[in-house]
């Protein structure tokens, strides 16, 4: 099922935005642009198939949603959240001077943004882990308003385990709105969805086109693409676990994608034994079979190290190492978003629990692109006080540049101060 090839037989996919989703997507953005509630709403019914009698969710919902959740469930969350939490707040930087010399000061001041949108998936599954994921290092950067989109079940509210997760986390701020239409309800503001400043959270391919398209009106996290998975193994892999978590990757959706990298070729058929036999008792076996057929491989090389240049050549969202000697090989990986490191540490922790973000770049852009963190949250804002004494004695070299540029009126901004001193 999963195809087979040579490591020197790889070559990168070109991945981008299908132009009709795209394109649908703008017409989607521009006709809430101008329709406001109404347009969301239409577009909620056309596509969601619900009619919504508001867009808001009341607080007491939200309340509601948490308190029918099991105690299981509730503790769970809480203990996943305080991971999250405590592991983003060793990312906070600080507002920072320096003396430069003749009473020059020079800084730098970090601001939360302060007004941001959340959106949390809905179609085939629920993702409360993801409410956890965006609102958390919002909060920890000290983002005042979060204002979370999801899109809305048969019931007309969202799922209740995101309604539960975000009355948890504080977050009543909520709207039964998913979609292109959510998106575009966040970055122009309607009615009853305030306009936001940025927008973060994973969705789907029309969530993406509609984040492309209104990036510039407000700022976005990324262009996530579909889910993905690289499993670097060995001799010393277990072949059972190598494929329970290829088919954890695959079962997001037909587009992702999961890969075995291997310089030990037995395990190639071992592993492929092993999810054919594990496909027909997975509730999601039709979507493992089109993600595995489709987006899935087993690479073959010939050494080590021709394992970890193709590696580092995918640039995957997720890698596990489960290898003899992860730490060693971790020295060698260049380009990952997250990386698993041993064969206790599989992609599922770093979904749910262990504390680094889970929204990470795809599509090979790992090699220029990070997880979401408290970063994306932040404002940094430039401090100049100049002193008399220094721009005197550097005024001549500022004028000379800005004129280099053909920029007479900079040159005189600052000749005039020497002249008038």
């Amino acid at each position: 099922m999963i195809p087979v090839i040579e490591a020197r037989q790889w070559a990168r996919r070109v991945q981008a935005l299908d132009t009709e989703v795209e394109a649908r997507a703008r017409a989607i953005v521009a006709g809430v642009a101008a329709g406001g509630d109404e347009a969301v709403l239409d577009y909620t019914e056309r596509f969601d198939c619900v009619q919504l009698s508001q867009i808001g969710v009341p607080a007491n919902v939200l309340a509601r949603a948490w308190e029918d959740s099991s105690a299981d469930l509730r503790r769970i969350i809480s203990d996943a959240a305080s991971n999250i939490r405590r592991f983003h707040e060793h990312q906070l930087q600080h507002t920072w001077y320096v003396d430069d010399g003749e009473g020059v000061r020079l800084g730098q001041r970090l601001l939360p943004v302060e007004r941001v949108g959340l959106y949390a998936p809905g179609g085939t599954a629920a993702y409360p882990s993801s409410v956890l994921m965006t609102a958390i290092p919002a909060q920890v950067a000290g983002v005042g308003e979060l204002h979370l989109v999801s899109p809305p079940q048969e019931s007309g509210l969202p799922h209740p385990a995101v309604m539960g997760t975000a009355h948890f986390l504080g977050v009543d701020h909520v709207y039964a709105i998913g979609g292109a239409q959510a998106i575009a309800a966040l970055a122009f503001g309607t009615s009853t969805v305030p306009r936001v400043d940025m927008i973060a959270g994973p969705g789907s391919a029309y969530v993406t086109a509609a984040k492309k398209a209104v990036f510039g009106q407000v700022d976005i996290d990324s262009l996530a693409g579909p889910s993905e998975i690289v499993i670097l193994a060995d001799d010393s892999a277990r072949p059972d676990w190598v494929a329970h978590d290829l088919l954890a990757q695959a079962e997001h959706d037909e587009r992702a994608s999961a890969i075995l990298v291997t310089f030990h070729s037995p395990l190639v058929e071992a592993v492929c034994a092993h999810v054919e036999r594990l496909i027909p008792s997975m509730p999601r076996s039709r979507i493992l079979r089109a993600a595995l057929s489709d987006n899935g491989l087993c690479i073959v090389s010939d050494t080590l190290e021709e394992a970890l240049e193709t590696v580092n050549a995918i640039a995957p969202e997720h890698l596990e190492l489960m290898v003899k000697d992860p730490w060693a090989i971790l020295e060698k990986v260049r380009h990952a978003g997250a990386v698993f490191v041993g064969s206790w540490s599989p992609e599922p922790v770093g979904d749910y629990y262990a504390g680094p973000n889970h929204v990470l770049p795809t599509g090979g852009t790992a090699r220029f692109a990070s997880a979401l963190g408290v970063d994306n949250f932040v404002r940094r804002q430039s401090i100049i006080a100049y002193s008399k004494e220094r721009l005197l004695r550097t005024a001549r070299d500022i004028a000379v540049f800005a004129r280099s540029e053909a920029l007479e009126a900079h040159a005189r901004s600052v000749e005039v101060r020497v002249e008038q001193s």
